[in-house]
C-alpha cells in the first residue's frame, strides 16, 4: 500500500484529516496583492481607461473597464491616492494578474 502524506485541518473547532496530493504540494504559494496596484483578475481586453497619471482617486472609484467573455467588468480603486502610472490603453489584451494602474 502506498503511503500518502496527511495533514490535519481545524475548522470551527473541528479537526479534519486530509490527504495531500502532488498537485497540492506543487502549488504556487499565495502572495498578497500589492496595495497600490490595480491588477486584472481575469484575462480580457481593456475597453476603457477612466483615469490618467496625476488624477486623484478615492476608494470605490472606477479605474478601468475590462471586457472578458462578452461581459464588461468595472475595476475599482481599493484605496485613496494619486494615479502614478497607467500601464494599458483601450484595445490592449491583458492576462490574469497584469498590473493595469498604479496608485500611490
Amino acid at each position: 500500500m502506498e503511503k500518502r502524506d496527511t495533514d490535519k485541518l481545524i475548522i470551527d473547532h473541528t479537526a479534519y484529516t486530509t490527504r495531500l496530493n502532488s498537485r497540492f504540494a506543487a502549488r504556487k504559494p499565495y502572495t498578497p496583492p500589492v496595495a497600490g496596484r490595480i491588477q486584472s483578475f481575469i484575462p480580457g481586453t481593456v475597453v476603457e481607461v477612466l483615469v490618467n497619471p496625476g488624477d486623484t482617486v478615492k476608494e470605490g472609484d472606477d479605474i478601468v473597464i475590462l471586457e472578458a467573455m462578452k461581459m464588461k467588468n468595472r475595476l475599482k480603486s481599493h484605496l485613496d491616492g494619486k494615479v502614478v502610472a497607467v500601464n494599458v490603453k483601450p484595445g490592449d489584451r491583458v492576462t490574469k494578474g497584469a498590473v493595469l494602474v498604479e496608485i500611490a
